[in-house]
């Protein structure tokens, strides 16, 4: 695996960008200055996570249904999170439906 601008092998910084979710994503966005693969699951992280929380905070106010809603979006958004993370780590661009294709189109915004 080749290191990324960061110092790190291109694997660990790809999953380090989903540990804490978009905030991660945004870091890695702003740090990283070479590696396409490491600046693909940055902007995935931002994507799906930024998404998913906005989401949940705003089904969050519903009473009763938006916290139901709310509570599945937040498992499938941790089994979503564990995956990521494992596929970056095995060197995989996986792409999550929708915003996997954003992230590859908008990858380059930041650097």
């Amino acid at each position: 695996m080749t290191k990324s601008s960061t110092g790190l092998d291109e694997n660990v910084a790809g999953l380090l960008c989903y540990v804490l979710g978009w905030l991660t994503g945004l870091v890695f966005l702003l740090v990283e200055k070479d590696s396409e693969f490491v600046k693909f699951h940055a902007m995935q992280s931002l994507v799906v996570f930024l998404g998913i929380t906005v989401l949940s905070i705003a089904l969050g106010v519903i009473p009763y249904i938006g916290w139901v809603i709310s509570s599945i979006i937040g498992l499938i958004g941790l089994i979503l999170w564990i995956v990521l993370m494992i596929k970056a780590y095995q060197g995989e661009r996986w792409k999550v439906p929708v915003a996997g294709d954003f992230a590859e189109k908008n990858m380059h915004m930041a650097g």
